[in-house]
């Protein structure tokens, strides 16, 4: 049964655990079943062993009370949450100097333009692919107080070309940019725009649960991509890397230019590691990663 939270400003849709999920001020509705029937990630944040329509309306549930979510009093708190996010790792590429500001997505903003690596990982420690948002008064003016620039101040519009587009205007050349897997075909937008305009744009694929085949072949021009929970990533995505990150849920440089970047994040990673040469990527561990349904 939908409880009403009454904080949540407007209406948005957003993926949770391959589910499409409405929040609006009656209450979060789950949409469509979840892909995935277990996630380790899920489980350390939320507590659920097994993912099902319900664990997934709880856990965003949970966002909106513990977070403030698609509300007005959204907590912006930039501690890192996990190991190897995009978010994470922009933050430190702001604070090396290695990008000049990234382009990412807040719910009750849409699409952001920021130099401010805290800020970066303040809006994105513990979002999803947001594919709908509403406008929030409050969250904008947050984000501007924090030297953010807000795409659309009028209807929260998502779209990453476009914001990589307006970056270059105001002056910024090396953008670091997230694309999410169902808005993935942004990327070739990006890549023709950065070779009319003489940019560097590193491109970051995040959200990549739900991809299809059409999907890839854009993801592909992407420097990094999370996998996430898509068997079709590890696949297709996976055996072109140069890099992986982690094999729970793998993070994949693409590109000598991604491969720099997260080599530049582990110089900052506090957390010991273990590296290795390997003949090929993907690399597996059998019994660990999200299980899929079906």
């Amino acid at each position: 049964m939908k409880k009403q939270i009454s904080c949540v400003s407007g209406e948005h849709e957003i993926y949770c655990c391959g589910a499409r999920v409405r929040i609006s001020e009656k209450g979060v509705k789950v949409l469509t079943e979840p892909t995935v029937k277990y996630c380790p990630l899920h489980e350390a944040l939320y507590g659920s062993k097994t993912i099902d329509s319900e664990t997934v309306r709880k856990s965003v549930e949970k966002k909106i009370t513990g977070y403030g979510f698609c509300c007005a009093r959204r907590v912006f708190d930039s501690e890192s949450i996990v190991a190897y996010g995009a978010s994470e790792m922009m933050k430190v590429w702001l604070e090396k100097g290695l990008v000049d500001c990234a382009v990412i997505v807040c719910e009750g903003a849409g699409t952001v333009i920021t130099a401010n690596g805290n800020l970066v990982q303040a809006i994105g420690a513990r979002l999803t692919g947001i594919i709908k948002t509403s406008l929030i008064k409050e969250i904008i003016e947050r984000i501007e107080a924090s030297d953010g620039i807000v795409l659309d101040k009028t209807n929260a519009r998502i779209n990453q070309a476009e914001g990589v587009k307006r970056a270059s205007n105001l002056g910024f050349e090396r953008i670091a940019v997230s694309i999410a897997g169902f808005q993935a075909k942004a990327v070739s937008e990006i890549r023709k725009f950065e070779r009319t305009a003489g940019l560097d744009a590193l491109v970051f694929s995040v959200c990549n649960t739900c991809v299809s085949k059409n999907d890839i072949k854009y993801i592909a021009k992407a420097d990094i991509a999370c996998a996430s929970a898509s068997t079709l990533m590890r696949k297709e995505i996976g055996k072109n890397a140069l890099l992986q990150l982690g094999v729970t849920i793998p993070v994949y440089a693409l590109t000598e230019k991604g491969k720099k970047l997260v080599l530049a994040y582990l110089a900052e990673f506090k957390d010991k590691l273990v590296i290795f040469r390997t003949s090929k990527l993907p690399y597996y561990t059998k019994n660990r990663g999200p299980k899929l349904k079906g």
